[in-house]
């Protein structure tokens, strides 16, 4: 996947983006390999997508990093951290993958699904 696009749209929004995109699979045309996730209310995006959730994709975007990685970088407690790559994972915005880590048990790697999350507000 190329990128990802946040957006807030209503129903008819989504139902239309959705339809284009099955003519376009009828007609036999690639897909961009874009993922868009729609919110109905702008305040529940920023709401879902906070300030320290923005950061933490941020941080992965430019390289995989372990929870105890981020935990250091961002100077918020693993426990929120992991809360945190849950909630976003859930939403298809990361991933993550259970690795070994020599000595020290097993640890968890964090990776962006896309080089690029676009975000996109409309108010009104």
């Amino acid at each position: 996947m190329t990128k990802v696009v946040i957006r807030t749209d209503d129903v008819t929004g989504f139902f239309s983006r959705a339809k284009d995109a099955a003519r376009r699979g009828d007609r036999g045309e690639a897909f961009e390999g874009k993922v868009t996730l729609s919110f109905e209310d702008p305040q529940r995006m920023f709401t879902v997508l906070s300030e320290a959730r923005r950061r933490l994709m941020l941080e992965v975007m430019h390289e995989p990093r372990t929870i105890n990685e981020l935990s250091h970088r961002l100077h918020r407690n693993r426990s929120a951290i992991t809360k945190d790559v849950g909630l976003l994972e859930k939403m298809g915005l990361l991933v993550s993958q259970r690795q070994t880590n020599p000595g020290h048990g097993i640890q968890k790697v964090v990776r962006s699904v896309a080089p690029k999350i676009e975000m996109v507000a409309t108010l009104g």
